[in-house]
């Protein structure tokens, strides 16, 4: 958020904040519609930013793991079992 904030302000910040919370939202209702990765562990893309997020079930609770750039290595955070 420091970074889009930093680039081009306030409200794009916010879009990419509001846009994180919408997915994990998504992902928290349903879980199953998306993919799952090594380890259990299932992965969200961000429409609008290059950015996913790799989350797992436990239980009835979602847990976001890692929020990570497209650029990073994708195996990055996938360790955080």
């Amino acid at each position: 958020m420091d970074y889009y904030e930093g680039v081009a302000g306030e409200e794009l910040a916010d879009a990419f904040y509001q846009e994180f919370i919408n997915l994990a939202r998504r992902a928290a209702d349903n879980p199953e519609s998306f993919g799952m990765r090594e380890k259990g562990l299932r992965r969200a893309n961000l429409p609008r930013f290059p950015y996913n997020f790799l989350f797992r079930v436990d239980d009835a609770n979602v847990r976001i793991l890692v929020l990570r750039h497209h650029a990073r290595h994708p195996s990055y955070g996938a360790g955080r079992v």
